[in-house]
């Protein structure tokens, strides 16, 4: 269980490395924050709550990917 846990978290966690770079690329995190409500946060929490949003996102998506090829399988 431990390994199909880290086949999709691993590649998940790359990809959403690679999602933040992006998305950070086109806006600006402190801005972000304030059109959130968040006024006295500073740019390193949109960071971090957005790198673990995409995270999550992947996480699911590979979740839902590795389940329904091993239900097609069996």
């Amino acid at each position: 269980m431990l390994r199909i846990t880290i086949n999709f978290l691993w590649p998940s966690f790359l990809v959403a490395i690679v999602a933040e770079g992006c998305f950070f690329a086109l806006f600006e995190p402190h801005e972000l924050l304030q059109l959130a409500g968040f006024h006295d946060s500073p740019s390193i929490a949109g960071y971090t709550m957005t790198f673990f949003f995409f995270w999550v996102t992947c996480s699911v998506s590979s979740a839902l990917t590795y389940y329904l090829s091993n239900s097609v399988r069996n």
